[in-house]
């Protein structure tokens, strides 16, 4: 008999109970558990997270109502949801896609002033090259790029041969 409870206890070590089984105090039998694919005995904040938030007999009622190829994406979603309503309890994840959002829109507009002025910078500098007679503001000099800096000389390359 002492043997029989030797073996069992060994078989247990072997095959540790997904986090969910471990949480909910339960056997777990990780051929027929629904959890145990995605709540690994490593990391057992993501299935009390889940479950403080949505409740384990929804998640279980979610994973058997959604294809077997869905339920490791719906698992990550209600994750992310729960760890950033945990963290952000009136906006969730929503609070943090807003913050994204007017990064984006800053950033964009950022975007948008720098490529305004790069285009004012190139449209002056083409207009100062306009009518440049050879030999005279770089036209033949082997050195001149023929793009002017923004805080060079306001009068232009012309300026320092006067």
């Amino acid at each position: 008999m002492a043997s029989s409870s030797s073996s069992s206890s060994s078989s247990s070590y072997s095959n540790p109970p997904c986090a969910a089984c471990k949480f909910l105090r339960r056997k777990c039998q990780p051929t027929l558990c629904i959890f145990a694919p995605y709540f690994p005995p490593e990391d057992p904040t993501k299935f009390s997270n889940v479950h403080r938030i949505f409740g384990a007999s929804n998640v279980s009622k979610l994973l058997n109502d959604i294809m077997p190829h869905q339920r490791e994406d719906a698992v990550n979603s209600l994750a992310y949801e729960a760890e950033a309503r945990l963290k952000d309890p009136v906006y969730g994840c929503v609070g943090a896609i807003s913050l994204l959002q007017s990064q984006v829109a800053q950033l964009q507009k950022e975007l948008d002033a720098t490529n305004a002025d790069l285009m004012r910078f190139t449209t002056i500098n083409n207009n100062n090259n306009h009518g440049r007679v050879a030999g005279y503001g770089g036209g033949s000099d082997p050195n001149y790029s023929g793009f002017s800096l923004p805080y060079s000389n306001p009068g232009g390359e012309d300026a320092n041969y006067s």
